[in-house]
């Protein structure tokens, strides 16, 4: 019982619960960025390229045989992954710069709390004691 009331603990903590939501979002946004690379940004470049399929760029090390399949390096699909991955750190790095915006503006200096009338009160007999 009491392993089930620190798992209770620890999954329902602040962190754990954010850190969940966190992943979640991220699998989510990761697919769009996916799409978006895969079927938004590499078709133009490819036909910049000249009409360059990045997917399917590969650079055969063995050929296939009856038993085996075809040793390939898929660089094309790395180049996608890159441009993928450049996409992704460059969306994080605007939403966290637009975070550390928000919570500047919000960082607003305080102001000094205002002295107590009875504080205010000693300070000027005391002020009027050190005249005498």
């Amino acid at each position: 019982m009491k392993i089930l009331s620190e798992f209770k603990e620890f999954a329902v903590k602040g962190n754990a619960v954010d850190l969940a939501v966190g992943v979640v979002i991220g699998a989510a946004f990761g697919k769009i960025v996916t799409s978006l690379v895969n079927d938004l940004i590499m078709p133009p470049i490819g036909i910049i390229t000249g009409g360059v399929d990045f997917p399917s760029l590969t650079l055969t090390l063995k050929s296939a045989t009856e038993e085996t399949g075809a040793v390939t390096l898929n660089y094309g699909l790395f180049i996608n992954n890159v441009v993928d991955f450049l996409i992704v750190a460059f969306v994080i790095f605007l939403v966290i710069k637009q975070i550390n915006t928000f919570k500047r503006k919000e960082e607003k200096p305080k102001e000094e709390p205002k002295t107590p009338e009875d504080i205010m009160l000693l300070r000027d007999i005391r002020d009027q004691l050190a005249q005498k």
